[in-house]
């Protein structure tokens, strides 16, 4: 039994589309749609674009035989007064009936092959060779109409004119190989959307089931080019062969048999240059969304040959570059988007180097009473909140937040990008993270402490896992302070010395406050508040 497509989801959906729709074409021409147009629209699309192309290679058959016969090959002419019955009556019955029997015959091969597709099932591995071998299999059938005229025309003309089977048999074989590559060319430009179907389901197969590109050109030059070159020479043998051909009857078959080949020689390799070019031209326009940030670009996967590993491994690379740049956003978020630029930028060390810095660390007030009294799910969003605030002033300020710890964060200031004014921010940051939290989370509240100088920053840890953190006395120091901004009014303290490095405009909004000998220090701090 058959397994359903689950699909994606409406969004996915969506979305896919939205890209297909970005890339103009998505399967190389506005006739053939998108390439998650719904079945019954695309069995419709298929079915007329099958008949009319094949209808159309016919036609160019036709009218290379009839050319051919008439105007081109020397010999007896075929309205022989024997053949007139054959030509009213037989020949127009047969290729009537061709006309009709070749599409009829080529739809019941499509809708038995393709029922995975107007179904909505996921194909099995048959299914998609026998999918991808169905250009192949439709010139089968316009090989076999034509073989079955060119042994019916020549065995009349055997029997009725016998001078002539040859050059009637000569025509239908070369207009046969016309329509032949017409037909395959055709039927795969119009197979395209179920192409990518069954490509959607894995890469092109190892094992080639359809020609190649080199087999590909080489069949566009062979029939555009080589064989009717091929005709033109043995126009000029039958010249030499026949002594009733005159230059005026040679000179109008090398004519009309130029102008042949320039005019169907030329619809064969369009047709050619056409199959190749389209996979890459989807893959350059895929490539220029790329170049603007676009990653969520994807390409329909519709060629079986090397175009389609080409399409296969565009897709493959632009999936490797979402997911290196969703990691290189989770590591941002959680490191600090310039310690992970830092990171890609160099290979990282253990170890660190000594700068100058400011900290700022804010803790909250009452977070064991807040687990103990409130919901967790509760504790969680208020945390969230809190830390939303602090988050934003930071980035604002031109900080880095080094870590969250619980319930208190600690932001770095001049590491491990240098700042000119980087206390000044720090403090600047503090005065921020109070004043918005009063208004945003009355709920709770926090001690803010901000101190400033020398401090080893860089990782630490060991060569399989490390960390980036800043070690030193500024740390130990603003960890102290909060401690003592929670017995502050305001709930925000700085050391001096943080007051007085920073700039002038900052270190006006500051006052001296007091001098204390903070708890694990032996030297005493002067303290600093906000001017209120």
């Amino acid at each position: 039994m058959r397994q359903r497509s689950q699909g994606p989801s409406g969004r996915e959906s969506r979305d896919h589309e939205v890209r297909q729709q970005a890339l103009g074409s998505p399967l190389g021409s506005w006739l053939l749609g998108s390439a998650d147009q719904p079945a019954s629209v695309l069995r419709v699309r298929l079915h007329l674009l099958l008949i009319s192309l094949n209808l159309l290679s016919n036609l160019v058959g036709i009218a290379v035989a009839v050319t051919l016969v008439i105007l081109v090959i020397p010999g007896p002419s075929v309205f022989a007064p024997e053949l007139v019955l054959w030509h009213t009556v037989a020949l127009p019955a047969y290729v009537a009936v061709s006309l009709v029997l070749g599409p009829v015959w080529g739809r019941r091969r499509t809708v038995r092959t393709l029922a995975w597709v107007f179904d909505g099932s996921v194909p099995t591995q048959r299914q998609r060779k026998a999918t991808l071998r169905m250009p192949m299999r439709l010139v089968r059938v316009q090989a076999v109409l034509w073989f079955g005229a060119l042994v019916l025309f020549t065995t009349v003309h055997a029997l009725l004119l016998p001078g002539s089977a040859f050059k009637v048999g000569f025509t239908v074989a070369i207009s046969a190989m016309v329509v032949c590559a017409n037909s395959y060319l055709f039927s795969e430009f119009a197979l395209r959307p179920v192409a990518a179907r069954a490509l959607s389901s894995g890469p092109p197969p190892k094992r080639k089931l359809v020609a190649g590109m080199t087999v590909r050109q080489l069949l566009g030059w062979g029939l555009g080019s080589g064989l009717p070159v091929v005709g033109l020479m043995l126009v000029a043998v039958f010249a030499l062969v026949r002594d009733d051909v005159s230059s005026t009857q040679l000179s109008v078959t090398i004519l009309v048999l130029g102008s042949v080949i320039l005019v169907f020689g030329q619809l064969l390799m369009w047709l050619t240059a056409r199959a190749t070019s389209a996979p890459v031209r989807t893959v350059r326009q895929a490539l220029a969304r790329v170049e603007r940030g676009r990653l969520d670009t994807e390409v329909a996967v519709f060629d079986g040959t090397e175009l389609g590993l080409l399409q296969a491994g565009f897709n493959r690379m632009v999936g490797g570059l979402r997911e290196r740049d969703r990691i290189r956003d989770l590591f941002g978020r959680h490191v600090g988007e310039e310690v992970a630029a830092e990171a890609l930028a160099r290979r990282p060390e253990l170890g660190g180097e000594v700068c100058e810095v400011a900290v700022l660390f804010v803790d909250l007030v009452g977070s064991t009473t807040l687990a103990a009294t409130r919901p967790p799910a509760e504790v969680v969003g208020l945390l969230n909140r809190f830390f939303a605030v602090v988050v934003d002033e930071v980035d604002r300020h031109g900080g880095m937040v080094n870590k969250f710890a619980g319930d208190a964060v600690l932001a770095v200031f001049g590491a491990p990008v240098r700042r000119a004014d980087a206390p000044g921010q720090a403090l600047a940051t503090a005065r921020a993270v109070a004043r918005r939290l009063r208004a945003e989370v009355p709920d709770c509240e926090a001690g803010i402490g901000v101190a400033a100088g020398q401090a080893v920053a860089g990782n630490v840890g060991h060569e399989s896992r490390f960390e980036y953190t800043v070690i030193g006395d500024p740390v130990n120091e603003a960890a102290r302070l909060t401690e003592l901004a929670k017995s502050v009014p305001g709930g925000v303290v700085a050391s001096m010395v943080a007051v007085e490095a920073a700039s002038n405009g900052e270190a006006g909004r500051w006052r001296e406050h007091d001098e204390t000998t903070l708890r694990g220090r032996t030297e005493i701090t002067r303290v600093a508040v906000p001017e209120s």
